[in-house]
Parts: structure tokens; sequence; C-alpha cells
């Protein structure tokens, strides 16, 4: 059944997006609601890394469940953020930031919605019920993205 590339892709996809959100929060320290909310949002990636898997072995897929997900290098972009500060260069290093995340959750989204669909046709309640759960927390993902590109870039652009 073809619903196992849909789950691996989706896995695969959501194990990036909690890979961005810990690069983000990484990168950006000094923006303190962007580190934070990125952080907090991340744990609905990873919950539902954990529930992918969990889905993907009734179609016999190996998934891990709690794949390594923090950015690599973490603790020296850290670093290299905070010495930065709030310069003009790290405001539009930010704005690309969020445009590849908001890239990353729309992909995501739309992995959900294939999968709900797949669900649906091939009767799988539990995996109706699992996209129906997940997928509005990414669709929060997403409008998050998508609010703070809309707040920040006015300044970052014009200054």
């Amino acid at each position: 059944m073809k619903l196992r590339i849909a789950l691996r892709e989706l896995h695969r996809s959501e194990r990036k997006l909690a890979r961005e959100l810990s690069a983000i929060s990484a990168r950006h320290v000094t923006e303190h609601e962007i580190r934070h909310v990125a952080l907090d949002i991340r744990r609905w990636s990873l919950d539902h890394i954990a529930d992918l898997a969990d889905a993907g072995r009734r179609y016999g897929l190996k998934l891990r469940p709690e794949p390594r997900t923090d950015a690599l290098g973490a603790g020296l972009q850290e670093r290299l953020s905070a010495r930065l500060g709030r310069r003009p260069e790290p405001a539009l290093l930010l704005l690309a930031d969020l445009r590849r995340l908001h890239r990353v959750a729309a992909g995501v989204s739309l992995d959900w919605e294939l999968l709900a669909q797949g669900a649906q046709a091939a009767q799988d309640l539990e995996l109706v019920d699992l996209c129906q759960r997940c997928h509005p927390q990414t669709l929060r993902q997403l409008r998050w993205a998508n609010g703070m590109l809309k707040t920040l870039s006015p300044q970052a652009l014009v200054s």
C-alpha cells in the first residue's frame, strides 16, 4: 500500500521541521519570542514524529520515534547570535530563516493533507484520527512563521 510512502515522507518532513525550529531558536537567542516560541512549537513536531513512528509500525515501517532533531552546532550558533545582538544583518538572517521555516511547515501541512486523504480512502480510522489531531498544530506552526514574517519584515527591510 502506498500509504507507507506517505507515512515515511511525513515522518521525514516533520523531522526537518523540528530541526528548523531548533536551528532558528539557536541562531536568534536575542529575539526572545522567536527563541521561546520556536522551542515550544517544536514539541508538537516531536510528538508527531513519535505518533507517526507508532502508526508506521502497523504498515511494517521502522521509523524512529525520537530522532535527533537538534541543530548542529547549536551552542556555537547561540554564542554567535548573542554577540551579534540586534544589528541589522541578523534581522535579515532572521527573515531568511523564517521564510525557510514557513516553506518547510507548508510542506508538512501538505503531507498531512495527503496522508489524511489516503487514510480516508483506505478507511484507516486510526490514521484519519492521527491526521485530525496533528494537522491543526502544523497549521499553527505555519501561521506563527507567517505572523512573525509580517511583524518583523517592515523594520528589517526599511532600516
